[in-house]
């Protein structure tokens, strides 16, 4: 079971899973190559893409790479260790959905010449191993707890960049996303209340 636990992580890490939630720092941005001086700068871009974004959307870059990371490894610590089969339910479906998300989330970095740099800082590192030191009921409390106050953030980012993003792609993107955060929130939130 370790094994498989510990496969998860790393695979999941491999693949910089996308947001759910916003990122708490900018230690691990979404970096854009935008260096136009260098000829090997440009050499593997298309030239017909657009290469750079608004200061707003690359915030929203940011946050849905590194808040979904971070959400999507404590989903797999929670299919492992939550007590509660909705729990592990709700965190096995939040591994599937962000996954799909996060492939289209790739594609679109690509489109704009961006690298997409995934990794947690030292703060989300810490948050999960004081999420994995717990067992039983009082896990689950926290991993949903955390889950409700992550969508929530969610909503209202994904619903801002929709609503006002600047970039095409990346509000399609947000716009398309948002029924299915909508969707997580209100399941952990049932979720929550019948853990009370």
């Amino acid at each position: 079971m370790k094994f498989l636990f510990t496969n998860l992580i790393l695979g999941m890490s491999a693949l910089g899973f996308i947001s759910c939630a916003p990122a708490a720092s900018n230690t691990n941005r979404v970096v854009l190559n935008t260096n136009t001086n260098t000829a090997a700068a440009n050499a593997n871009m298309p030239s017909n893409i657009n290469k750079s974004v608004s200061s707003g959307d690359q915030e929203f870059l940011d946050n849905a790479l590194l808040g979904g990371l971070v959400e999507l490894q404590t989903s797999g610590i929670a299919v492992t260790k939550a007590q509660n089969e909705e729990v592990r339910a709700f965190a096995q479906k939040m591994i599937s959905d962000h996954s799909k998300a996060n492939k289209e989330l790739k594609e679109l970095g690509k489109e704009k010449g961006a690298t997409l740099v995934g990794g947690t800082g030292s703060e989300e590192h810490k948050e999960m191993a004081d999420l994995s030191k717990l067992s039983g009921a009082a896990f689950d409390k926290e991993y949903v707890k955390r889950m409700v106050a992550a969508h929530k953030k969610d909503v209202a980012v994904f619903q801002k960049q929709a609503d006002s993003g600047t970039d095409a792609g990346l509000k399609r993107f947000a716009a398309e996303t948002l029924p299915t955060l909508k969707m997580h929130l209100e399941m952990i939130k049932d979720i929550q209340g019948k853990l009370k």
